[in-house]
């Protein structure tokens, strides 16, 4: 036999090992899934079946190359296991990498941030947008459950949410979604805050109050603690709080930019001003700087504050009615030459 017909079948036999091996390496560990965003995750819900994922797939612009995620899919033994879940896609991953982790089920963990919601309604809305669960699915739970957690009712139950930013996986269940929030609660009531409480004469439930009303007063979170203070010296006073948030509060109306007379009247636990303590529950979530503040609320002989004039954000202080009337005469002023009349 000549040596040219032993060469040309070990040509073609290395031909076909090197395309083969080419083809292997690059359905194994070339980019599949070319996305541009930082944050992608494919969802998968229950009973999808292999075909539906690939055209989600396809139809979400990630799979480049079909044919060999399918092949592989096979060969991996994915496209009879396919597992439900949120899965955080990796700028040019590969088919392997890809089916690794949807075949083993390991889900990426979802961020849920919240910094504001004025009711339960609104904040199930936002930390349910991300999520399996519906908002219904979660007030239903709440609502259901409130002998579950102990001192807590349908008005103050938005207090065991304290902003922050939580990892969850994307099937969490409402009720661990609401252990976790109690649970992230109890640990921000360390022994330092509850020493702290003592000093206030209030519960752990009223500061959180409290903090929800100084939160709605002031953005400054500087002047604070000199909010919170007056706020105790009117309850340590047996005072009404006369505190405009909880006005807009019981109108349910978050438009209102000035307090007027009527609302004064209106006829609700919330209203401050014909009310005596502090109203049945929070007027939003409050943040943890500002329960602090409350803890750590300035000692001073404040029972009086306005809003400056400059609309600085900042507040002028007075420790009786006749200088609180200058202060207040100022802002209105303030309000009526920008027109401002509700």
């Amino acid at each position: 036999m000549s040596k040219k017909k032993i060469l040309i079948p070990f040509i073609i036999f290395s031909t076909l090992l090197t395309t083969t091996s080419v083809y292997v390496y690059q359905m194994l560990f070339s980019p599949n899934f070319l996305i541009n965003q930082k944050d992608k995750f494919v969802i998968i819900e229950d009973n999808t079946s292999f075909e539906e994922l690939r055209e989600n797939l396809i139809e979400d612009t990630l799979l480049n190359d079909v044919i060999s995620f399918s092949v592989l899919s096979k060969l991996m033994s994915y496209d009879q296991n396919i597992k439900i879940g949120a899965y955080k896609v990796k700028m040019n991953m590969s088919n392997y990498d890809m089916i690794s982790m949807l075949r083993s089920g390991n889900q990426t963990p979802i961020k849920l941030t919240f910094s504001y919601a004025r009711k339960i309604d609104d904040l199930a809305e936002k930390l349910t947008d991300k999520l399996r669960m519906t908002k219904e699915d979660l007030t239903t739970y709440l609502y259901n459950n409130l002998n579950k957690y102990e001192g807590f009712n349908k008005l103050n139950i938005i207090s065991i949410f304290l902003p922050d930013t939580y990892e969850v996986y994307w099937n969490i269940s409402p009720k661990k979604l609401v252990d976790k929030m109690y649970s992230e609660y109890e640990r921000f009531w360390n022994d330092n805050r509850k020493r702290k409480l003592n000093n206030t004469n209030l519960d752990q439930s009223e500061a959180i109050v409290l903090a929800s009303i100084v939160a709605s007063e002031t953005r400054k979170i500087d002047e604070a603690d000199r909010i919170a203070g007056v706020y105790i010296n009117r309850l340590n006073m047996n005072m009404r709080l006369q505190a405009d948030p909880t006005l807009v509060f019981a109108a349910n109306d978050f438009t209102i930019r000035r307090v007027l007379n009527k609302h004064k009247r209106i006829k609700s636990p919330y209203n401050t001003y014909i009310n005596k303590g502090l109203p049945p529950g929070p007027i939003r979530v409050a943040p943890k700087d500002y329960i602090d503040a409350v803890l750590n609320y300035e000692k001073h002989k404040y029972i009086f504050f306005c809003a400056k004039e400059d609309f600085s954000g900042y507040h002028s202080f007075a420790t009786n009615l006749a200088d609180h009337n200058r202060n207040a005469r100022k802002f209105q002023r303030a309000l009526d030459k920008r027109n401002i009349y509700r």
